[in-house]
């Protein structure tokens, strides 16, 4: 059993701030895909940021330049570091990640979701 649990989320004024952390327990091998997609009022849940299985980063667009993702191997922990926050960048943020464990002697992989963590940025 494995479980994600996001942290870090709140209300921030524009051009502030946050840090987001994800932080994985239970039965893992290895983390091998680890991201931050983001769901606003009334939109679809897309990708902010995200380690691939290779080592390299994606980012939208939209975020580039403002945020950053980083992760902590041994804490299994991934973060968010978001900065010069808009408006725009409300919604509930959900950490994902591919994660490999064993039953025995098989290896197995599958994906997770965490349960989110809202986010807004008002003044």
């Amino acid at each position: 059993q494995v479980e994600l649990v996001e942290s870090g989320g709140g209300l921030v004024q524009p051009g502030g701030s946050l840090r987001l952390s994800c932080v994985a327990s239970g039965n893992i091998f290895a983390i091998n895909a680890a991201g931050w997609y983001r769901q606003g009022p009334g939109k679809e849940r897309d990708l902010v940021a995200r380690f691939t299985d290779r080592g390299s980063t994606i980012y939208a667009d939209s975020v580039k330049g403002r945020f950053t993702i980083a992760r902590d191997n041994a804490k299994n922990t991934v973060y968010l570091q978001m900065n010069s926050l808009k408006p725009e960048d409300t919604a509930v943020y959900y950490c994902n990640a591919d994660i490999s464990y064993y039953i025995g002697t098989d290896k197995r992989q599958y994906n997770y979701w965490g349960q989110g963590t809202q986010v807004t940025v008002s003044s």
